[in-house]
């Protein structure tokens, strides 16, 4: 049976054919950013009824406590006249508008702001426009941050950013390794297989058994030195949350998200969202040798925990004794071992050496 239609998936196929297989990376890219069928492009989801949910979504703590530790970093800096706060992949614009209703205890931190968001989706722009309009800053999106201007200081906040940036997969064989790639059936779907490496790859220093996969992404490496590049430029901080590995480890992670259910990346392109594990240590060496200073990674749970997460949830529950359990759970759900609090990690690049990291002081 032909599979279901599907424009998207159809033009892969297509190109495909003539030009060969197409490595995880470009597919994973196309899938989410191609201009007439990319997820991101033409129709992102978050949300509890969407296709995923982030971790703003589930509380206003998360977006509060980034505002103070963007307030906590503003006054290490000396508290200048002028700082540019920025994020990168602000989904509807929650995290930032949770961030800045809590940042309203430092007056003079929102007064020195120049409120920068990187995003390449045109509905998520919107929903971010529509979700701060009403708030003290008023924001400018730029296309890359190789556009932000380095003659202030710089707090950069990228929250489940690097898992957007996809990873080409090697697969060590009996035989070697070979690369896994996208192709095309008889009947003109899309399948994985694995293509011969000839020459170029980098074999990776840690031990990977037959059959297992090793995750390369360059986009991850570019991203960690661009932020480098920036913080050393301007001096300031990068504060990158997301779920990944903390050390280097064979894995493949690919998958694939809609209704927050699993589903076959292959199926429908464009039609949900695909993603992969952050590779921190690639991000964190990469801005190492961009000249960047870097912490350590926490998980998400212990770091939200040493921003005091547990004594906001008390004043929360103490103003809302009704919404209390519901508050329990939030809070569960942002810190605990099972759920996000470690599987989901924090780590800072950031310049001066002297700066001291609010959270990653140890």
């Amino acid at each position: 049976m032909s599979p279901k239609a599907n424009p998207l998936r159809d033009r892969l196929a297509r190109e495909i054919a003539l030009t060969g297989p197409m490595t995880v990376a470009d597919y994973v890219t196309r899938c989410l950013h191609d201009p007439q069928g990319g997820y991101y492009a033409t129709q992102p989801a978050i949300g509890a009824t969407g296709d995923f949910i982030t971790a703003p979504m589930i509380s206003q703590m998360f977006g509060e406590l980034i505002g103070l530790w963007a307030v906590e970093l503003w006054e290490r800096l000396g508290a200048p006249e002028r700082v540019r706060l920025v994020e990168v992949g602000p989904g509807d614009g929650t995290l930032m508008a949770d961030a800045l209703r809590a940042a309203r205890v430092a007056p003079g931190f929102l007064q020195a702001l120049d409120l920068i968001l990187i995003e390449p989706s045109a509905p998520l722009r919107a929903a971010q426009a529509r979700m701060l309009a009403d708030s003290d800053v008023e924001p400018r999106w730029v296309s890359a941050l190789d556009r932000i201007e380095t003659d202030a200081p710089v707090i950069l906040i990228a929250n489940e950013v690097l898992d957007c940036l996809p990873a080409r997969q090697f697969v060590k064989t009996e035989d070697g390794w070979a690369e896994r790639c996208v192709g095309v059936t008889d009947d003109g779907g899309l399948t994985f297989g694995l293509k011969t490496i000839t020459g170029g790859f980098k074999r990776p220093a840690f031990d990977v058994e037959p059959g297992q996969t090793v995750e390369i992404s360059d986009q991850q490496a570019v991203f960690g030195r661009e932020i480098a590049t920036l913080v050393k430029a301007a001096s300031g901080a990068a504060l990158l949350i997301d779920y990944g590995r903390s050390r280097p480890e064979p894995g493949d992670t690919l998958q694939a998200l809609r209704r927050h259910q699993k589903v076959d990346p292959l199926a429908t392109p464009g039609d949900a969202d695909l993603t992969q594990w952050a590779d921190f240590p690639t991000v964190l060496e990469a801005a190492v040798h961009a000249g960047a200073d870097v912490t350590g990674c926490l998980g998400q749970g212990e770091f939200l925990q040493l921003l005091g997460v547990e004594a906001r949830a008390d004043r929360l529950k103490a103003g809302r004794p009704d919404a209390a359990s519901i508050i329990d759970r939030q809070l569960a759900r942002l810190t605990a071992p099972e759920q996000m609090g470690t599987l989901f990690k924090a780590c800072a690049i950031f310049s001066p050496r002297t700066l001291i990291v609010p959270g990653f002081e140890d």
